[in-house]
């Protein structure tokens, strides 16, 4: 494959591993389309799928995936930590070879027409591919999530740019933009008061005079009995993982709270691990160059 562009749909569906499994068939075995990662949490009861592919195939993919969620999920009955406005909350278009971000938009902005028009799914287009500067950031448009959409769409400034002016009866919207890479990166801590986290997480997100690349909030793992810092790392080359953890680390002194653990979410690039490692093991001047595996992809 000459050009190869990566998606990162977000289903709200983390429970029912028969609709997870339905939806994720939408991207196994199909001619020119990789299959990389799909992890479901029942807790933030999400899904979150990893592919990628040519860009024709990946469209016709996506579609496929999306008719399977609006017909599989309804919001109507659903419950979880993670915020969501959407049985597919959002659809991410990122650049890897031979294709740049402005490929990734112009990607980005025919599925979305395509799933509007097909599904009667009202559309938001954000980041790289958002139509005005409010609706760049993803928690902005989610904010009031399904059950405030009726009434944030009648909003002349909340009218989706594509599919029809109300929201999807048991689907909701959707978000669809091109962007860069990020890290999906949860930090689990020893405590079961969400107050924590929640406080935490405020402190770390760039919103709330945080880490530039980052974006937090608290989340409750009920069935660990455990409270999470969940996190997105919109550029890990300017907000490392290690500065994440270290930061919560210190926050969380202060209520004698420690880290129980991390969680991945999806897939990481590989410079992005071998920045954690040269922090934590102190190796001085660690580069790319002697990971063993690079000069295998060479």
């Amino acid at each position: 494959m000459n050009k190869i562009i990566e998606c990162v749909p977000n289903f709200s569906e983390g429970r029912d591993l028969k609709k997870v499994e339905r939806i994720v068939d939408a991207f196994r075995a199909k001619e020119n389309i990789k299959l990389l990662d799909y992890s479901n949490d029942t807790d933030h009861n999400r899904m979150v799928i990893t592919a990628i592919g040519e860009p024709t195939a990946m469209k016709t993919a996506v579609i496929e995936a999306v008719g399977i969620a609006v017909k599989e999920i309804d919001l109507t009955r659903h419950t979880g930590q993670h915020p969501r406005m959407g049985a597919v909350d959002v659809i991410p278009f990122i650049p890897i070879k031979g294709l740049d971000i402005t490929e990734a938009d112009a990607l980005a902005k025919d599925v979305a027409q395509a799933i509007a028009e097909q599904y009667a799914l009202p559309v938001f287009l954000y980041e790289k591919s958002a139509s005005a500067e409010h609706r760049q950031n993803l928690a902005a448009v989610r904010k009031g999530e399904f059950e405030g959409l009726t009434e944030k769409m009648k909003l002349p400034e909340w009218q989706p740019d594509f599919g029809p002016g109300e929201r999807h009866p048991t689907a909701g919207a959707v978000a669809v933009g091109a962007r860069m890479p990020l890290i999906a990166f949860n930090v689990n801590l020893n405590t079961h008061d969400f107050a924590i986290a929640d406080t935490i997480a405020k402190k770390v997100r760039f919103i709330g005079g945080g880490l530039r690349f980052c974006k937090a909030m608290g989340v409750e793992l009920k069935e660990q009995n455990r409270v999470q810092v969940s996190m997105n790392l919109t550029d890990f080359t300017k907000t490392a993982i290690y500065q994440a953890v270290e930061m919560i680390r210190f926050e969380a002194q202060r209520y004698g709270v420690t880290i129980a653990g991390c969680e991945l979410i999806g897939l990481v690039p590989l410079q992005a691990v071998v920045d954690t490692a040269s922090y934590y093991l102190g190796l001085e001047n660690f580069s790319m160059k002697q990971i063993l595996e690079s000069h295998l992809m060479e």
